[in-house]
């Protein structure tokens, strides 16, 4: 039975985390287990993390960071943890469940179906069929940012930015989170340069698959405000200097 572990990076989530969705939640065939980062917290998010680990151990865990140092370092830190574990797939998803978890069995059939792959990232696809609802504004400046991020890894990417991710758990997928990330807002994209200036850029697109979810949506409380792009747009800079440079 595979092993799968998710992170689910947490700050200031009291009031948006639907402890019961997690808990109600299984996967048939799958030993399914959710590592929560409580990163640094000043609400009460670290009492209903613990009681949540206390409710079932086997399915839950809490890593605490006693500072806030973003999502990256807190995925980072999550994913690190969650390969000490042993596990064969490992990856993270956002506490507020824009991409609700009933989208996981897709990431797990489609490592089942191709053994080449090594990442699934969900793509939020507004096709017939599918219900994806998100902020005509972000889905614009998304739009934008995509081309950009597609532009700087040579690679034909849709969606980098969705909160939604798995990896077979490998020796590529330890480097791609051995070491801090130089951006705190796309480090998603930093990922796929890792793993781009590790295996080259014919392999990662063989190795990446992105899957068009059925359902997202845009859920109140974000902490990713307008001016983010900007600094977006910093940092994509950087890491396209950083790692084309050292390739």
């Amino acid at each position: 039975m595979p092993r799968v572990e998710i992170v689910v990076p947490c700050f200031n989530e009291e009031q948006r985390l639907d402890v019961d969705a997690f808990r109600r939640f299984r996967i048939d065939g799958d030993e399914l287990t959710f590592l929560f980062v409580n990163d640094g917290s000043t609400d009460g998010t670290a009492r209903i993390l613990d009681e949540l680990a206390a409710s079932d151990p086997s399915r839950f865990a809490v890593l605490h960071l006693e500072q806030n140092g973003g999502k990256a370092e807190a995925v980072r830190r999550g994913v690190e943890a969650s390969l000490a574990r042993g596990p064969d797939f490992v990856g993270f998803w956002d506490a507020d469940l824009a991409t609700p978890l009933t989208e996981l069995p897709g990431f797990m059939r489609v490592f089942r179906d191709r053994p080449e792959i090594q990442m699934v990232f969900a793509a939020r696809v507004r096709l017939l069929g599918r219900e994806i609802s998100r902020r005509p504004s972000r889905h614009y400046v998304g739009r934008v940012g995509a081309t950009l991020i597609s532009s700087s890894l040579g690679l034909a990417v849709y969606d980098t930015q969705c909160g939604a991710k798995l990896f077979r758990v490998s020796d590529d997928t330890r480097a791609a989170f051995a070491q801090p990330f130089l951006s705190r807002w796309i480090f998603d994209v930093e990922v796929i340069a890792r793993y781009v200036q590790r295996r080259g850029r014919d392999a990662a697109a063989r190795a990446i698959y992105e899957l068009p979810i059925f359902h997202w949506r845009d859920v109140g409380g974000s902490k990713v405000r307008s001016r983010d792009f900007i600094r977006a747009l910093r940092d994509l800079w950087k890491i396209h200097r950083a790692y084309n440079s050292r390739r």
